[in-house]
């Protein structure tokens, strides 16, 4: 597995996330998007599932205090990934309960992806 942010430009914070993540990783993966969120004030947030396999059981899943922290300041998040994960992805973000606008995009739509979060929040 890997999690890493692959690009900061245009506002939008561009993680990559590969294999079966960990919560450690996820964990990490946060802890570096806090830190450039703190440093632009607001962020988009584009997610680009590649080759994924799911989430590694372990670890405290339950733990908000990412969301708690940033959440007022995460404008919109897009994720990209296969069809088949697009139910449990939105459900792992918690689309519909957290303050900003989640979507989720099949791979050929990376573009689409980058346009909506372009676009200004509604």
């Amino acid at each position: 597995m890997s999690a890493e942010i692959t690009d900061t430009s245009g506002g939008i914070i561009t993680a990559r996330i590969a294999g079966k993540l960990t919560q450690p990783e996820l964990a990490a993966l946060q802890g570096m998007v806090g830190d450039l969120i703190q440093q632009q004030g607001r962020a988009r947030l584009l997610v680009v599932a590649e080759n994924f396999e799911g989430w590694q059981r372990g670890g405290d899943w339950g733990d908000l205090s990412f969301s708690m922290k940033y959440d007022d300041l995460i404008e919109k998040m897009a994720i990209v990934g296969d069809r088949q994960w697009e139910d449990l992805a939105l459900v792992f973000a918690s689309k519909g309960l957290r303050r900003f606008p989640i979507e989720y995009f099949p791979p050929a739509d990376v573009a689409r992806a980058r346009a909506w979060l372009a676009e200004p929040a509604t």
